[in-house]
């Protein structure tokens, strides 16, 4: 599963399905072996009902069976075993979401079935079999992970049980449907104006991975390597899945000889639907997206727009290996299924598009991660989980982009060969079965003959990320290193105990010849022929902090072609973070941004602008805001002016850095003169859309909306109405408007947010920005604490109340702590326990931030 971009850990949460913190796990005794499964969707009740067949392995004698089961209404339940039916007498749990079902006799050993008649509903949450909406018509869709299948049917909700699945669904005349195998029959009835589509038994699978999509969709066919690929959407869209369908084979292709097993199902859909909770989520054969993440027009797209489609595709076809062929036992292993798969995503993009620089966006996912792992609240890669509000509070930057962090740096220690050998002989090992975090890095271990299984313990069990202390002086002509290792706290003072790693350290040496040491001890020392600046992780590999001297991190900005692209972001996202655990003042980050202000990587701008923007409403006083939005034009706004007016023919990486520029110095540096100049594009754009290169447009709607008035404000809503048969031109308008800075227009953004206009996902989309941005902070918070009944209904349960919380965190003061704590300890949710504690943790980070980096940024500024 994707989670969206630029979301916090993916929970799932309503007012009426929070639940206790009681095991639900079955005892165990009772095996599924084969479901038959019959689906009738009634879309304009939002009701559906169905029929189950489950043969089942008994394996101790037993009156009661229980599985899972939510919000099911319960028909005639029977037992068959030994040539006897026995009807069922049903109890239900609702806190522990399950179905126990007693029969006068008891069952012996062996082999039984359970047949079951029972209704359900066509939820509006977004999760098990739901109800969506798009034109005019509803459509009904399925989410099953992380534990939602017992919403769509009884069932053995949990990943150790595999079973195959025979699947039918009778649907409107019109409509047509989608499961995970491929269509086998389509017949008329048994209903007027109905029709009943059977789907092909599927290989053995896990509950969570069934899919269910009936609705008035259309697709665009093609192949690759013999498979049929079908990419599908609401009609009204069809013209934008040509690059998706292009994307997907050319991935398909890649990940057959990578991994050297061939696709290991029949077809492969790829289904664009307008709600949905998560990203994307890997139905075997029958993946599910949100459509802006699959559907687009590759002539009058972004580059970012365009890289992003084509990584959640991927990293979903990924998981038809990680996660689809071999699935983790159980949810503390969920790492193997997301890291796996966002480790993989990277490799066909970059052999697609070596012009994407794709190595550029693992560093920043590495970053990502360590700015999680940076908290002391933050969690081991495999921890232990039970309920379904533990399970989804799980899906987070560690398991996504810490754990493909670390398979990135031991994949770069062992070799790119080498490790691939032991991927791919693990996947055959545990091909349709269940494995263990143990059972990947052992196997790793044994074929690449390095020491995977140590490294991988140390990483995968334990909390936060190492820091390598690096200090390097010069004696008789030659480098004397000392290293240390130990836990980094981004946080000034922190108290938390000693861990040690078994660390893979990759070196850039004086001498030029690359050198790569496991470190696992505390404290070592290296020596390195020649004498100059040595960089403790090349090519960005590696998954932890780097803590050099000021005066080693002032010799490396005086070399700025020392280092790759890559390499500079790293040190910059290392020096933030020595900035803010206090080791060093932020006067040594800002001469670092000072050396590298002029380069031409967008991305290292990128990183820039997040951080000087928290430098100007995190540190600096009012008095010296002044000047430093001074300071920021006179550095960065040249390079803007060289660039001269935009060219739609330009290429996308000029397109990208100036788009970066412009939101440093219109927006940091309150450049007046830049705002102007965006408010014109905008006009242009709002006339015409192509007015502007794609890459550009995003930005230049947000520069402009920085500065603009209620009149811009409603022609921005205005063109929303006309865009959405085009998802990219209608996020760029929509992402917009929570740069409009005037309160009134504020207001009017976050009532916007909670209306029938705005679909339950992205509201969060609209409030949090308000939340994260000083001048309407105040207003947004006491919008969401009046507003929160209503935000729980209306909110989508993956995204939408997390999205909310992770937005807290950017607040600044003591008392604004106080309060979110306060409020949530009156408003608990166990789903966002932990969410509000990365909140606090944040906040409180950014008070002793603001308090010790004070003064050194007054005197720095006071030198320029």
């Amino acid at each position: 599963m994707v989670r969206f971009v630029g979301s916090v850990p993916v929970l799932l949460l309503s007012v009426l399905w929070s639940t206790p913190a009681t095991a639900q796990r079955l005892p165990g005794t009772v095996l599924p072996e084969h479901y038959t499964l019959s689906f009738s969707p009634d879309l304009e009740n939002e009701t559906f009902r169905g029929r189950e067949s489950i043969h089942i392995t008994i394996t101790e004698p037993t009156k009661t069976i229980t599985l899972h089961a939510a919000e099911i209404q319960f028909g005639e339940v029977t037992i068959t075993a030994g040539g006897r039916t026995q009807t069922a007498r049903v109890t239900t749990d609702a806190a522990k979401e399950t179905a126990t079902f007693t029969v006068p006799d008891t069952l012996a050993e062996g082999s039984a079935t359970i047949q079951i008649t029972y209704t359900g509903v066509l939820n509006d949450k977004l999760r098990g079999f739901y109800i969506g909406e798009a034109n005019g018509r509803k459509y009904a869709a399925s989410q099953m992970e992380a534990t939602d299948a017992r919403r769509a049917f009884p069932s053995f909700d949990e990943p150790i049980y595999k079973a195959t699945y025979d699947v039918s669904m009778t649907v409107d005349s019109g409509d047509v449907a989608f499961s995970n195998g491929r269509q086998v029959s389509d017949t008329p009835g048994p209903e007027p104006r109905k029709h009943t589509i059977r789907f092909e038994r599927t290989p053995k699978m896990s509950s969570y991975l069934l899919a269910l999509v009936a609705g008035d969709f259309v697709c665009r066919e093609g192949a690759a390597d013999g498979i049929p690929i079908r990419v599908c959407s609401t009609p009204d869209k069809r013209s934008l899945t040509a690059f998706a369908l292009e994307a997907a084979s050319i991935e398909l292709k890649f990940f057959n000889e990578y991994f050297g097993i061939k696709y290991p199902f029949k077809k492969l859909d790829l289904i664009g639907l307008p709600d949905f909770s998560a990203g994307a989520m890997e139905n075997i054969g029958a993946i599910t997206f949100r459509d802006r993440l699959l559907l687009v027009d590759p002539a009058n797209s972004s580059i970012a727009v365009r890289k992003r489609v084509a990584n959640v595709i991927a990293h979903e076809i990924a998981h038809q290996w990680f996660g689809d062929l071999v699935t983790m036992r159980w949810w503390d292993d969920i790492w193997l299924n997301e890291g796996f798969a966002t480790w993989m995503a990277s490799k066909p993009l970059a052999a697609w598009h070596p012009d994407w620089r794709i190595e550029r966006d693992d560093s920043n996912e590495t970053l990502k991660a360590l700015g999680l792992d940076a908290l002391q609240s933050t969690r081991p890669i495999r921890v232990a989980v039970e309920t379904p509000d533990e399970i989804n509070e799980v899906f987070d930057a560690i398991a996504y982009e810490k754990t493909a962090a670390v398979l990135r740096m031991i994949e770069a220690y062992v070799g790119p060969e080498p490790f691939r050998r032991g991927v791919a002989s693990y996947l055959k090992k545990f091909s349709y079965g269940n494995a263990a975090g143990p059972d990947f890095w052992t196997e790793v271990a044994r074929v690449t003959g390095k020491p995977v299984d140590r490294i991988m313990r140390t990483f995968v069990d334990q909390g936060g990320a190492p820091v390598l202390t690096v200090r390097n002086r010069c004696e008789s002509g030659a480098s004397q290193v000392s290293l240390g290792v130990d836990r980094f706290v981004g946080a000034p003072g922190a108290k938390i105990a000693s861990q040690s790693w078994t660390l893979p350290v990759c070196f850039k040496t004086p001498s030029g010849t690359p050198r790569c040491e496991v470190i696992d001890r505390r404290e070592t020392a290296l020596h390195f022929d020649g004498c100059g600046p040595v960089y403790a992780n090349a090519d960005s590999r590696g998954y932890y902090f780097t803590d050099y001297s000021p005066e080693q991190v002032r010799s490396l900005a005086k070399a700025p072609a020392s280092l790759k692209t890559t390499e500079w972001m790293n040190t910059l996202g290392n020096e933030w973070w020595m900035v803010r655990a206090g080791r060093h003042d932020v006067d040594v980050y800002l001469d670092l941004v000072d050396a590298l202000s002029t380069s031409t990587a967008a991305e290292i701008l990128d990183l820039m602008e997040e951080r000087l923007a928290q430098i100007e409403t995190s540190i600096a006083r009012a008095e010296e805001i002044p000047r430093f939005t001074a300071w920021v034009r006179a550095r960065f706004g040249p390079a803007f002016t060289a660039l001269g007016p935009a060219d739609a023919n330009e290429s996308d990486e000029r397109q990208h850095l100036r788009a970066a520029l412009m939101t440093i110095v219109g927006v940091i540096g309150n450049d007046t003169d830049v705002q102007r100049q965006a408010r014109q594009l905008a006009d242009r754009y709002l006339e015409n859309p192509r007015s502007l290169p794609p890459s550009m447009a995003e930005t230049v709607l947000i520069v402009a909306a920085t500065g603009g008035d209620r009149a811009l404000y409603d022609r921005y809503l205005a063109r929303l109405g006309q865009s959405s048969a085009q998802p990219e031109e209608y996020y760029r308008l929509f992402n917009a408007l929570p740069s409009f800075g005037d309160p009134a227009l504020a207001k009017r953004t976050l009532n916007y947010a909670i209306s029938p206009q705005v679909r339950s996902q992205d509201a969060a989309t609209l409030i949090g920005p308000l939340l994260a941005s000083p001048a309407t902070a105040e207003m947004a918070w006491e919008f969401v604490k009046a507003q929160w009944p209503v935000l729980l209904k209306r909110l989508d349960v993956f995204q939408g109340i997390p999205g909310v919380v992770e937005s807290l965190g950017s607040f600044c003061s003591t008392a604004r702590a106080a309060e979110v704590k306060e409020f949530f300890a009156r408003n608990r949710l166990p789903a966002i326990d932990r969410a509000v504690q990365l909140a606090v943790e944040r906040i409180e980070s950014c008070v002793a931030l603001d308090e010790r980096q004070s003064e050194p940024l007054s005197k720095w500024l006071q030198t320029k």
